[in-house]
């Protein structure tokens, strides 16, 4: 899908291409390129003379290659761009989508396999905030500004479901099903953490070679400084959920240990109380010359009674200990 954004009384307007010729009477500020064709890679080439890498959207990309200018001022940006991990959305399971940036001659080209919210989020305040943009580097500025809240927005998310978990492991009972579903919860919000704290991480590169590269104005240059100290701002929030993601780890493992330490002390105190009649039956069976019950009629019954004393006292005792509880 190819789509063009031109500014117009200060407001950002899209419009879809579908063909070549609609692209060359367009003068656009920002071209999307969101799982190109082959054609719609071609118009574009054609049409600004621009050579868009066979690679841009690869996830093997040597460090070097992320962020680097060409000699003929072409700037080449690959950053990764949070999916999911918010709730109320439908964009599935929390990912990094890889998307390419070439600004070329005043235009912000960005290459994509798949529609992000960050970029949904952007267009629609662009529609309806006058004055947002005025050039193709504040739509990447706004891009990265946008992503920077998304961010935000899935950790609250975390804190949210993490407090849920807390209820759950923390009350007074938990039973393997229940430490199941949290151990479960706990790994989903954990693997969410490390994707957002990689996210800002390369939100926080990005900035700083646009800094670096002084494209900016003194403006641009203040607002990416202001999107720099927000992202410092969550890598505290990240650490801490962090932190209490290995508490709550912790607790639910150790609540699984006590539930298993309870099973084995069944079978303990019972091969303990069992150890007494089996050495009385041992014993009354294996050490006489003639049956006892033929010489004496309470023979059985009195070993049978021993047995069960035998039995009885380990489990008054244990009792008393308050072993069995």
């Amino acid at each position: 899908m190819l789509n063009v954004f031109s500014l117009a009384n200060g407001r950002l307007f899209q419009e879809e291409i579908d063909s070549a010729e609609a692209l060359a009477v367009a003068a656009p500020v920002w071209v999307d390129l969101e799982a190109p064709t082959e054609d719609e890679t071609r118009w574009v080439e054609q049409r600004f003379g621009l050579a868009i890498p066979k690679d841009a959207v690869d996830d093997d990309l040597e460090e070097s290659a992320r962020f680097y200018e060409e000699d003929n001022g072409e700037l080449h940006i690959r950053s990764d761009f949070l999916v999911g991990g918010v709730g109320g959305n439908d964009d599935g399971p929390a990912r990094n989508v890889r998307v390419a940036f070439i600004l070329h001659h005043g235009v912000l080209f960005s290459i994509h396999a798949e529609d992000l919210p960050v970029f949904r989020l952007l267009r629609l305040r662009a529609r309806r905030i006058p004055a947002l943009i005025e050039d193709a580097k504040d739509v990447l500025l706004k891009l990265y500004d946008a992503d920077a809240e998304y961010s935000a927005d899935a950790l609250e998310g975390i804190y949210d479901n993490l407090e849920k978990v807390s209820a759950r492991v923390l009350r007074q009972d938990v039973d393997d099903r229940a430490a199941g579903e949290a151990l479960t919860a706990i790994a989903r919000e954990e693997d969410l953490n490390g994707r957002i704290r990689r996210n800002v991480m390369d939100t926080r590169r990005a900035l700083s070679f646009m800094m670096r590269s002084r494209m900016l104005g003194a403006e641009q240059f203040e607002e990416a400084r202001q999107i720099l100290r927000d992202i410092d701002s969550l890598d505290s929030h990240t650490a801490f959920l962090f932190d209490k993601i290995n508490f709550l780890l912790d607790a639910t493992v150790g609540f699984i240990n006590i539930n298993q330490n309870k099973i084995i002390k069944i079978f303990s105190v019972a091969s303990v109380a069992l150890l007494p009649p089996t050495l009385i039956a041992s014993i009354y069976g294996m050490n006489f010359k003639f049956m006892p019950e033929l010489d004496w009629a309470a023979g059985y019954p009195f070993a049978l009674a021993l047995m069960a004393a035998s039995v009885a006292a380990p489990f008054i005792y244990f009792r008393r200990k308050g072993w069995l509880k």
